[in-house]
């Protein structure tokens, strides 16, 4: 939330001041509309354990709400426990209402008992906007909008709609308003106007009026209050869109989201995938409880576990191999690293892309054939490079052409598995970051170790 009516400044504190003095220079420094709660956030962030209750004083109170939704998990408990429920029940009250159903979700993961006497203190207004942004499901897009939005009936004056406008912006009631959402019968949405295109109307007609030659040209691109919220990133992202308004099934106006919204959805979504892809979960690493977050990766760990031991079970298939060729052993890790490799490149892009929406699905078998004949070729590369060294390195003849064929091999499944696997956990409607690099280093691993040893036996002995 940006609170400046001018240029943003971007001139600090000096850094050698205590961070308390840097705060206190900071907020005497700027006019309150020139504050943003980022910044203090970030100054915070290197406040002592110690001096946080202090530094936090310092807050103006009507800023508090939005400083807490910009500090890290373990920083807003520590600030809840320093307010009184009048304090944050205050806060609460200054927020606009996708940020206060955030705050009490975030008070209710912390403490349910606290969020409860907290919400009861609020007035009507904002209990009912609450409650109404919580009945939707954290996927739906209705769950992001700002109820806050400004309208107008199309049979409205222009003048008078105007005139309206400045008037709720001198009280501070709208903010970051880019279109004007024009109406008809029972709320439904009919035109969104830009304030620019606005300013060329005809003062002295209505709306419709104006519009009635080119209403083609004020046609708004909507999403539905149920829609998934990464079908309306995607929405953002394909028409470069600032706002987008919101409605329900018949047509009804229910509120909007703003690209900055869209711009912290994105940055979660991208945390969560990258969490997924490495086997741990976002919102437990975001938690400072260490048994949380070490059970959540217990449970991936495990699933490792099993996998490694069922490559180690393929080892032990050619034990007496491995006893007879001690060379073996040494260059057996090499397949299984540069099988790994290749498939996680795969496997990234694929997860990527889905995450994107640049995938479809009829461009699943596309995709499978470009990973595949990358890694394949990749496999010849390296297999060639490979097969040299370990001849020259034990001076082995045949022992370059079984690491060659086996790295070939290896590359070739690790290609196709790092792009089928997220695409088929795509179509079973699992997350396709979750569990498809355990699957994937099991191929690998087993695959690696399998046709290195099974080629060796085949042929060196």
């Amino acid at each position: 939330m940006c609170l400046k009516s001018g240029m943003l400044n971007f001139h600090m504190p000096r850094l050698n001041k205590d961070n308390m003095n840097r705060l206190q220079e900071y907020l005497n420094s700027h006019l309150f509309s020139e504050i943003y709660p980022s910044d203090i956030a970030r100054i915070l962030k290197k406040v002592d354990e110690g001096e946080f209750s202090d530094a936090l004083q310092l807050v103006p109170k009507k800023l508090l709400g939005d400083v807490a939704l910009a500090l890290p998990d373990r920083l807003f408990d520590d600030f809840v426990k320093l307010l009184t429920i009048d304090e944050l029940a205050f806060a609460v009250t200054e927020l606009e209402s996708d940020d206060k159903a955030d705050f009490m979700q975030e008070l209710e993961k912390l403490d349910i008992a606290l969020a409860t006497e907290v919400f009861n203190t609020l007035d009507k207004d904002d209990q009912a906007e609450i409650t109404r942004l919580k009945n939707y499901v954290e996927y739906e897009s209705g769950a992001y909008m700002q109820i806050e939005v400004f309208t107008a009936h199309k049979n409205e004056v222009v003048q008078d709609v105007v005139t309206r406008f400045s008037s709720l912006r001198k009280l501070n009631e709208l903010e970051n308003v880019q279109k004007l959402f024009v109406t008809e019968k029972e709320n439904k949405l009919r035109y969104a106007i830009g304030l620019d295109d606005l300013l060329t109307f005809d003062f002295s007609k209505t709306l419709k009026d104006n519009i009635k030659d080119c209403d083609e040209n004020f046609e708004p691109k909507k999403a539905y209050d149920r829609d998934n919220i990464k079908d309306v990133v995607r929405y953002f992202e394909e028409y470069d869109l600032s706002v987008l308004p919101i409605v329900n099934r018949h047509g009804s106006l229910l509120g909007r989201i703003t690209s900055d919204d869209i711009y912290d959805i994105i940055n979660e979504q991208a945390t969560e995938q990258m969490y997924n892809l490495a086997g741990v979960d976002d919102d437990a690493e975001e938690d400072d409880e260490i048994i949380k977050a070490g059970k959540k990766r217990a449970t991936w760990l495990s699933l490792n576990l099993l996998t490694a031991i069922a490559a180690s079970f393929v080892i032990g298939m050619f034990a007496d191999t491995l006893q007879s060729m001690v060379a073996l052993a040494i260059l057996m890790p090499i397949v299984a690293s540069m099988g790994g490799n290749a498939g996680t490149q795969s496997l990234t892009v694929v997860v990527r892309q889905l995450a994107l929406g640049d995938i479809s699905q009829g461009d699943a078998m596309r995709i499978i054939k470009k990973e595949t004949a990358i890694s394949l070729g990749n496999g010849i590369l390296f297999a060639i490079i490979m097969g040299v060294i370990a001849f020259l390195w034990f001076d082995i003849k045949l022992l370059g052409v079984v690491i060659a064929l086996s790295m070939i091999i290896n590359l070739f499944m690790a290609g196709l598995f790092g792009a089928s696997v997220p695409l088929l956990l795509k179509k079973l409607d699992v997350d396709p970051a979750i569990g498809s690099t355990v699957i994937l280093t099991t191929v690998t691993d087993i695959v690696g170790f399998f046709s290195f040893l099974g080629l060796a036996t085949l042929i060196l002995l």
